[in-house]
């Protein structure tokens, strides 16, 4: 027999099957060991096909067959190829996305426990312990845990040594007359354990539109092909509650589902949620759990004792059997995207599965990505719509504060005097309020005001961040990490004369402590929440009211349900807008959407106040009114009139070097290849070409970048036009070539 194998760690340029001889009890999924080149070096791979001829000569054997604990299934097989063809990566790279981390080490990382039995009946231990002489037990050590089985029957052995006191020689003494019997199992590592203990399986009461949503995706989790919806509804209308009655009808059918949610921070509420409802039936996937974690969540759900997986991007490749129903909440989250190769989104995945289950995509959101709200309005997707708070509850007012005229008026802070009025109302009513800015750290850049220079990192083309702390503080590198000590003088000119401009997080709570010092704030940024398990910590503290002010970036902003919340506030609403991507204003409505609807949730009204150099922006005030279909409107006849998404697919060319020289030599080639196929047997392709020029932050960490755009749409033959160029380009060197097809900005 023979077999096709793919090897992990192969370059782009020669990532293809390899034939091997093996005999005939070899799966197809297999993780193998199989020798490799001139050296025979043992490569790992996956057999991809077992056969019985080859067109091959001198055929060398498969010489080891790892555990068949992590061989992929059919499905997870055909899902790394569709992977590798449809985002342009190496199989090794789809590989190592749909298995768990650690998985392919040498050391398997399954934690094993010891739990102590006793072998005699209560009875026979009373005799035992009754005993004098050689038939009693003298040892106290040993009594104490013949007592205490007696009682349980069995028990964790570390739990026996911690509780009792006793060593392990006590244990092993046991052991060896055949008093007890130590077994060993598999440990089960599961941070969420204990949400499953509080179980809440009381009947989901829907309102009449809630009740008519459910009612049209229950019709197409019925049907027998795989549909797609989108369920689109205001902040606070419900969505959660309608996604939980189609969840109870997917189980109860005895099928399995995956629930993305974007971000870390949103995992411990969604999971106390559905874990109070199904128990440990529930897996939990995301990056903050140790590699352990995810180990053991992953095998749980692949040995089929999991309905239900929760978690972030990589959730989506959850090796689940009979899934029927993938759910995508926040759909329109540029997270849900990766940036590192397989460059995929996480709704293209989902696509794929649950047309290989003939399942349902239900997508949800209140802000809809422009590509799926148009997909829904062309018939794509079913589009489902919820346009009122559930309970009645009332959108909160939205108050537009223009900070040129706080300015006029010598208010120099970042606090405007309406947001500093409506935090003590907070404070008197004993609510709790959310402010949101999209900047962490204390100043945005340091810049001298004698020459003029702002201190920038030596690595990156960027400038550096001050972080405030009590030895003096630091300025960092938000992209490459680099830090130093704050200067005393300008590097450049010498002047004393340093500058600390703009205004992070950190400088903001600094503010909110010194202007409202009888409110208790707690900032959530990347600088704050690094700890294992620190966002359920935090979040779960704010739900406590140990904190009158949740202050932090994007993760405070989004799908979180706090009921005393009743003013948000955003600090520089405008700042993702003036970039050069075509879809700032789509970020900056959406964010701005979210944000403000975290506001008045329950039966207290809410309000919103929106700070802003730009009062009169368009993108603003109809964020303000949650107008998302006037947004909508607007937005994509600009995106049709100059043919961007969803009217073409946007094709990302990178070139890296550190050799700058050579990277303009590279980029010409780069371009003229391009021309050339195009001209020849691409000819027929319509193309965009744009290029190259600069990447927006054109050094990273000594490495410079120049880039390509392509405007096509995504075919069989325009992905093997990309599929050359990396085969060739991964050939040269000191340059390399990545490409990302529909990239989050451009």
């Amino acid at each position: 027999m023979y077999c096709e194998v793919y090897l992990f760690d192969a370059p782009y340029h020669i990532d293809r099957p390899f034939d091997y001889l093996c005999d005939d009890t070899l799966k197809v999924g297999s993780i193998v060991r199989v020798p490799f080149g001139k050296a025979n070096k043992l490569r790992q791979g996956v057999v991809s096909l077992v056969k019985s001829s080859t067109d091959s000569e001198s055929l060398k054997p498969v010489h080891s067959v790892s555990s068949d604990r992590y061989s992929l299934s059919e499905e997870m097989l055909g899902l790394c190829l569709f992977l590798k063809e449809y985002t342009l990566c190496t199989f090794g790279e789809a590989a190592r996305s749909v298995l768990p981390p650690g998985a392919l080490s040498e050391i398997l990382n399954i934690k094993y426990k010891k739990t102590v039995a006793l072998t005699l009946s209560k009875d026979e231990c009373e005799a035992l312990l009754a005993a004098t002489g050689r038939a009693g037990i003298r040892s106290e050590g040993q009594r104490e845990i013949i007592k205490y089985l007696m009682d349980i029957g069995s028990a964790d052995m570390e739990l026996v040594r911690d509780i009792l006191g006793v060593s392990p020689t006590h244990i092993k003494a046991l052991a060896d007359k055949g008093i007890i019997k130590i077994f060993e199992y598999e440990s089960v590592r599961n941070p969420y354990a204990d949400y499953a203990s509080r179980r809440n399986t009381s009947p989901i009461i829907l309102s009449e539109e809630q009740t008519v949503a459910y009612q049209t995706i229950e019709s197409l989790y019925e049907s027998p092909e795989a549909r797609a919806a989108l369920l689109y509804g205001v902040t606070g209308s419900g969505k959660t509650k309608v996604i939980m009655r189609a969840i109870d009808r997917t189980v109860a059918d005895g099928k399995t589902v995956i629930m993305l949610v974007p971000e870390i921070s949103l995992t411990p509420q969604t999971v106390d949620i559905f874990c109070t409802r199904y128990g440990d039936r529930v897996a939990v996937i995301h990056s903050s759990l140790s590699k352990g974690e995810r180990l053991d969540a992953w095998r749980r759900i692949k040995r089929g004792e999991v309905d239900l997986v929760i978690g972030t991007r990589s959730a989506i490749f959850a090796p689940l059997e009979n899934i029927g129903m993938i759910v995508i909440d926040e759909e329109h989250e540029h997270t849900y995207k990766s940036e590192s190769d397989p460059k995929y989104h996480a709704r293209d995945i989902a696509a794929y599965r649950c047309g290989k289950a003939g399942a349902l995509m239900l997508l949800a959101s209140a802000t809809p990505s422009l590509e799926s709200f148009y997909k829904a309005k062309q018939g794509v997707y079913e589009l489902i719509t919820l346009r009122t708070r559930y309970g009645g509850v009332k959108l909160p007012e939205a108050v537009i504060v223009d900070m040129r005229e706080e300015l006029r008026q010598g208010n120099t802070s970042p606090i405007s005097n309406r947001l500093h009025s409506s935090l003590e109302n907070v404070y008197e009513n004993e609510k709790q309020a959310i402010i949101f800015l999209n900047r962490r750290g204390y100043s945005t850049q340091i810049s001298c005001k004698e020459c003029g220079d702002v201190i920038t990192c030596p690595h990156c083309s960027v400038t550096l961040t001050y972080h405030a702390s009590s030895d003096g503080g630091k300025l960092l590198c938000h992209l490459c990490g680099y830090s130093e000590k704050p200067p005393r003088l300008c590097p450049s000119c010498s002047s004393d004369k340093l500058s600390f401009l703009g205004y992070g997080t950190q400088k903001l709570e600094s503010e909110l402590e010194k202007y409202l010092p009888n409110m208790t704030v707690m900032r959530m940024d990347a600088d704050t929440t690094g700890g294992k398990m620190a966002y359920d910590r935090m979040l779960e503290d704010f739900r406590a009211q140990k904190a009158d002010i949740l202050l932090g970036t994007q993760m405070v902003a989004k799908g979180h349900d706090f009921p005393k919340v009743t003013l948000v506030g955003v600090a520089l609403a405008d700042t993702s807008l003036y970039v050069s991507d075509f879809r700032a204003a789509e970020r900056t409505f959406s964010l701005l959407t979210q944000v403000i609807g975290r506001a008045g949730r329950a039966e207290n009204g809410g309000v919103a106040v929106i700070q802003t150099f730009a009062p009169k922006n368009e993108v603003i005030r109809l964020a303000c009114l949650q107008d998302y279909e006037k947004f909508y409107e607007g937005e994509i006849a600009v995106r049709r009139e100059l043919t961007y998404p969803p009217f073409c697919d946007m094709v990302q060319l990178t070139l890296t070097s550190d050799d700058e020289q050579q990277l303009f030599v590279s980029s010409k080639q780069l371009h003229d290849r391009i021309v050339e196929k195009l001209k020849g047997e691409y000819s027929r392709l319509p193309f965009m070409v744009y290029g190259p020029f600069e990447a927006q932050v054109y050094k990273v960490n000594e490495k410079y970048r120049m880039r390509m755009v392509v405007k096509c749409r995504l075919t069989k033959d325009s992905r093997r036009l990309f599929h050359e160029l990396l085969c060739e380009f991964s050939l040269m060197r000191n340059v390399s070539l990545a490409i990302d097809l529909n990239p989050l900005s451009i």
